[in-house]
């Protein structure tokens, strides 16, 4: 499978966003850790972490009896790179403005 179906495939879970969510507001987290933010077995958490690597989203390395994950940016910004910036940073930006204030609350019509 070639690594931009990997990354898509492994960012269409919820959970795995969740754990890199996780991984994200602070790195270098163990199996117990990540494992503790979410409402499954430690084994479910594996499967995902596993996937997550494989798709190098996901770092680990050994500290001691400890097994640290890591996020790793860099294959979500190759999909950025490829799919992104295909269009200029200004109409992307603009289209993003446009999301917001159409989901803000200000935005609801009157009743």
């Amino acid at each position: 499978m070639p690594d931009d179906d990997l990354v898509f495939k492994a960012l269409a879970d919820p959970t795995r966003r969740f754990l890199l969510d996780q991984l994200f507001a602070r790195d270098g987290r163990t199996l117990t850790e990540l494992e503790s933010e979410v409402d499954m077995s430690r084994f479910g958490v594996m499967k995902h972490l596993k996937l997550l690597e494989e798709a190098g989203l996901v770092i680990t390395r050994k500290e001691g009896r400890e097994k640290k994950h890591f996020l790793n940016p860099v294959p979500i910004r190759q999909i950025h790179d490829r799919w992104i910036d295909k269009f200029t940073e200004r109409t992307v930006t603009a289209l993003l403005d446009l999301k917001a204030e159409l989901e803000s609350p200000e935005a609801e019509e009157p009743s």
